[in-house]
């Protein structure tokens, strides 16, 4: 039971991360439906924004325990500012001369973008892993029994709360402001929502701007969980991130964590009572099983075919 729940705890974790990253495919996709394959290397480059940021500001600060956390504040909002700079460039210049073209073209830009952005890393940084001191690592011990204590660090329960709070804030801001509303009438109907008044490249421009600050958060975390980061690690957290957005439902905010949330949990799972090697296998076959009864994920919405 022990290591049931230590698992539990580590698979919330990293599922939180996912979720984050997802909450950005499924913005960009519900208004525009367009898959941004980019958008895990925006994460990768939020990670190294972030990184870079640590390390100087922790020249200044110092590392103390206290001012650890002041760090990760200033860092957290310089990487969502400079990240959230990053990917409105890319959207200015990779996707929207395309927006009105066929539908593969804004895909096959977006996957040159990924290309670019791990390339431009790597020749940047190099392609060795680059580390930082450990952040967040006093343990709390929930249940302390003779065979296995189950713990819990404080970086843990900072990325899992610092998950819950934005998806509390950014379901507000798209469920009950203005800018929610024409986000939402740009998902509709883009056309109608332009002849209606909405600015529909400042509304497009301005979903970009959010999805990059929930990337920059995950990238944060992710240095903050792991302690390094390298050029080729945009990749698979985001065909994960993306696969967490299908199976939670794309287009949905609350399924995108949930989808997250169950991908890490999976892999948590499957590598601590079958096999770390198969763990990848485990989560897509899942999300093949749930696709096939589910087709619109967990939470997602029919798509209605408009005449």
């Amino acid at each position: 039971m022990e290591v049931f729940l230590q698992q539990l705890i580590n698979g919330l974790t990293l599922g939180s991360i996912y979720g984050l990253i997802a909450i950005g495919y499924t913005m960009v996709f519900g208004i525009i439906g367009m898959v941004n394959f980019a958008h895990g290397d925006v994460f990768m480059l939020s990670a190294f924004i972030a990184l870079i940021f640590f390390m100087l500001v922790t020249a200044v600060v110092g590392t103390g325990a206290g001012m650890i956390m002041v760090a990760l504040v200033i860092v957290l909002f310089l990487a969502m500012f400079f990240t959230a700079l990053w990917n409105w460039t890319i959207e200015r210049v990779a996707y929207r001369p395309l927006r009105g073209s066929f539908r593969l073209a804004p895909l096959i830009s977006a996957i040159g973008m990924s290309i670019f952005l791990t390339n431009f890393v790597q020749v940047v940084q190099g392609p060795r892993n680059k580390s930082t001191e450990p952040m967040l690592n006093d343990k709390i011990t929930l249940i302390d029994s003779a065979t296995y204590a189950v713990t819990i660090n404080y970086k843990q329960i900072v990325i899992i709360l610092t998950t819950v709070i934005l998806l509390a804030v950014f379901w507000y801001i798209v469920q009950k402001t203005p800018l929610g509303r024409a986000q939402r009438a740009c998902e509709q109907d883009r056309k109608m929502a332009g002849l209606l008044g909405i600015d529909v490249d400042r509304t497009i421009s301005i979903t970009f701007i959010m999805g990059a600050a929930l990337a920059a958060v995950a990238g944060v975390m992710y240095l903050v969980y792991y302690g390094s980061v390298n050029s080729a690690d945009g990749f698979v957290p985001g065909v994960k991130a993306f696969t967490a957005a299908v199976l939670g439902g794309i287009g949905s905010l609350p399924g995108a964590v949930i989808g997250g949330l169950l991908i890490g949990l999976i892999e948590i799972f499957w590598s601590g009572y079958v096999s770390n090697d198969y763990k990848d296998v485990a989560a897509f076959s899942i999300l093949a099983v749930v696709l096939v009864f589910m087709p619109s994920g967990i939470l997602g919405r029919p798509e209605v075919e408009k005449v």
